[in-house]
Formats: structure tokens, sequence, C-alpha cells
């Protein structure tokens, strides 16, 4: 704890609030300060005007206006004044004397001062340092008398307002630290520790943000700094679950390297096997042989590009005109979609519907959209396939099934990879056909989905017109 204070008092944020808040109270205090210190000299020079009209009545009330030498002194010396002078209509009365100067520093009318003019008269006493000697007029609060002037030397009032100006700056000095310390504390409670946990859950996470314990616990503030704790705990859960997904993937893609480095060697050994039975004249080997040999092929093609990078690499779409309807067909077989199957298969493209993509990879998006449709319907029911050119040249092909629909928390999700299929798939499904889709410069989306069916659309450019 002491080494964060010295710490903070050295050169961190609290130290610098500190510092500012004293220097703002004490630029406050100076500007309190000028107009005081004016006031301040206002308010003696008056009293001694005071004073000296008291001197001035008891000489009054004295026999024949005469006092001693001593009680005239004693008089003068206890108004801190060396003369005072009576105006009485137009006659003008020195009844008050002692040690005159021969020259006075200035002369003024008390009456007659303004703000600005007692302000700059207290700073030209403080200027002159109590050396020099002025008269005062000022109106006089006895009837006897029109008005009282007196000489009086600068040295007690400026003795006074030096004290006094010592005595503010004090006050002003204990009213800045004792503020800043209040303010110093106060931030460090409200703001600094609250960041300085914010900063030691981010340096913690940064050093290891696999462990999910160093994930920031939030207060639980409502304030702008709870905001940010919360954002923050946020954030590292987010990026915590992503690492580990990240993690899991790249573990699973070394699992798929080695399993499809085996599984290409026990394809390579079918497809040597089928080539045997080419020589075969049963009519039913003729038939299936050649979709037999195209399966073999692209699931060697798919093997051989995952061993490339350890992951699936979808090589550029090398695109040509297909029979849509025939595609479908095979499509079906894939599936095992035949009249002893629950689910139910409408084909409804043209039988002469063209569509220009890579054979391969719209092979491939049909199959997954097909399988996950028939993984959700796995109770029975229908899926209808149908397509239709578009204005724009593209073709629009549409899956729609009689499942249950998809559910509410996975749409947002939905073409993202092992966010969860239909009837417990993997949920690559999706996200391979978003892939492909987006390779031909198409799109694919989720048209409809509820309690009586899901239909996905697929759009391709038909670059078979001559147009990109």
């Amino acid at each position: 704890m002491v080494k964060d204070l010295t710490v903070g008092l050295r050169g961190g944020l609290r130290a610098r609030l500190l510092l500012l808040t004293v220097i703002f109270i004490m630029v406050i205090e100076v500007l309190v300060y000028v107009p005081s210190i004016a006031q301040f000299r206002n308010s003696y020079i008056e009293q001694r005007l005071i004073a000296a009209q008291i001197a001035a009545l008891s000489l009054e009330e004295a026999p024949d206006n005469m006092v001693s030498p001593a009680l005239q002194n004693e008089l003068l010396n206890a108004a801190e004044i060396r003369a005072v002078i009576i105006i009485r209509g137009d006659s003008r009365q020195l009844i008050l004397r002692q040690n005159m100067p021969s020259k006075l520093a200035d002369r003024l009318v008390q009456a007659e001062m303004g703000g600005l003019d007692l302000v700059k008269k207290a700073f030209e006493t403080l200027y002159r340092g109590g050396e020099g000697f002025v008269q005062i007029a000022g109106p006089s609060s006895n009837p006897r008398f029109q008005s009282v002037q007196i000489v009086m030397s600068e040295k007690p009032l400026y003795d006074r307002m030096i004290t006094y100006s010592w005595q503010f700056l004090g006050s002003s000095l204990i009213i800045a630290l004792f503020t800043g310390f209040l303010i110093y504390f106060s931030i460090s409670y409200l703001l600094i520790a609250p960041l300085n946990r914010v900063t030691e859950s981010m340096a913690a996470f940064r050093r290891k943000p696999e462990d999910s314990t160093r994930t920031l616990e939030p207060s639980e503030r409502g304030d702008e700094l709870g905001v940010v704790e919360q954002e923050l705990s946020k954030l590292q859960s987010s990026l915590h679950t992503s690492l580990k997904e990240k993690t899991h993937l790249a573990n699973l893609g070394t699992a798929i390297s080695k399993i499809n480095h085996d599984l290409r060697n026990i394809l390579a050994t079918a497809q040597l096997s089928s080539d045997r039975l080419t020589a075969s004249t049963d009519p039913t080997v003729k038939a299936l042989l050649p979709r037999l040999l195209g399966s073999i092929d692209r699931a060697i093609s798919l093997c051989e590009n995952t061993l490339k990078y350890g992951k699936a690499e979808e090589r550029t779409p090398q695109k040509s005109n297909i029979n849509l309807r025939e595609l479908m067909e095979e499509v079906a077989l894939s599936l095992g979609l035949d009249d002893q199957n629950e689910v139910q298969w409408n084909n409804n493209v043209g039988k002469n519907t063209p569509v220009f993509a890579d054979p391969d990879h719209l092979f491939r998006i049909m199959v997954n959209l097909g399988r996950n449709a028939v993984r959700a319907m796995a109770e029975g029911g229908t899926l209808t396939i149908s397509a239709e050119p578009q204005p724009n040249d593209t073709m629009l092909i549409r899956f729609e099934d009689t499942g249950p629909g998809v559910p509410d928390n996975v749409r947002e999700k939905l073409f993202m990879p092992f966010v969860g299929g239909p009837g417990g798939g993997s949920g690559l499904g999706l996200a391979i056909v978003k892939e492909l889709v987006d390779a031909h410069g198409g799109e694919v989306s989720l048209e409809k989905s509820d309690a009586n069916g899901t239909c996905f659309c697929v759009c391709l450019p038909n670059e078979s017109t001559g147009k990109n």
C-alpha cells in the first residue's frame, strides 16, 4: 500500500490531480485576496478616521480646547496617526499634531474611492513598504464636524497588511491541501482503485488468456466504471471462448489431417478395386459405376486439399454448365432418398435447367443442405427442390422441408462452424455451404423457418449468359 501510494505521488493520476487541485484553489484564493486586502486597508483607514474624531471630541470637551502635550501624544499614538484636521464649513483647523512629515507620499479622499481605486492604493502601500506618509480625508459621523482629515504613517498599516497576507496565505494553503487530499482519497477510492483492478485484470488476462479464472468479475457498480467492468468481463469471456474454440479447431485440424491421410489411402484402394469393375458386363454395375467412381474421386480430392494446410482449403471454383435436375438426382441417391425412405423427395427442377457452377462444389452444397433437411425430418416429411432464373442473371435454388424449423437461438450464428446442426449434426454443413456459395459469388440465406418447415435459398450467378 505504501509503495503504491509512493508511486502515485510521484507521477500517477492521483498526484497530478492533487497538484492541480492545489493550484486551482490557490488561483481562486489569489482572486479572492486582491479585493480582500483592499477591503482590509479600507477598514483600517476608516477605523483611523473614527479614532481621529474621538480624539477631536476629547479635545473639544477640554477646558479652552487645551490638553497637555503628553495627552495629545497619547491620543495620536492610540489612533496611530500623526495629525487631525477638522473641517467646519470653510474653516480648516489643525487640532492635533505630532512630528509632522515634511513630505507626503499620497493624498486621497476616502469618499471618492471606488473598488478599483481601493485595490490600486492597497498595492501601492505594499509597494512603498510602509516608508511613506499619507493624508486622508473622510466624512465625519459627528454633526460638529463637516469632515475629518488625518495624516498617518503607512508603516503600521503596511505591517498589518503583511500579517494579514501571511495569514491569508496560510489559511489558503491549508484549505487547498485539505481539499486536495479529500479529492485525492475520494478519487483513489472511487476511480483509481477500480481502474487499477481493471488494469490488473487486463494484464493477467493478457499473460494467460486461456485461464478462465483470470476473467474479471464485475462489481455491482451502476456508474460508468461499472459499465467498463461489465464490458471488459464480456470481452474477456468472448475472447476466452474464441481462443478455446480456435484451440479445439487446431487440434481438430491435426486429427483430421491424420484421419485424411489414412482415409486417402483407403479411398485409393477402393478406387483401384472399382477400376476392375469396368470390365463387368452386368448392366446394373455399368449404370452405377460412374457415380461410384465420381464419388470416390471427390472424396480423394477433398482429402488431398485437407492435407495441404491441415484444414479444408477450398480450391477456386472451376465453373461449367451443369444440368441442375440431373445433379439433384445424384444428390438424392447420395442421401439415400428412395421409395423406402421416410422422407419424400420432390425434384421440381425443370429437365433442362442449366446452372453455371463448379460441379463438385455445387454437389457438396446441395448434399449438405439436403442432409440437414433429412436430419431435421427424422420422423418423416417432404423435401422439395425448386429452381427458377431471376431477372438479374442469377439462378435461385430453394430447399424446402417440412421439419420443425430452426431454433431461435441458432439463427443468428446459423452459418458459423460448430454452432450446432439439426438432428445432432456437427454444425459444419451450413458453414461449408456458405464458404462454397461465397466462392461462387453467390448468396445463401434462410428464407423462412417455423413450425411448418424451413426454406433455404441459394442464389448463384448465371455466368453462362456471358455476364459476370
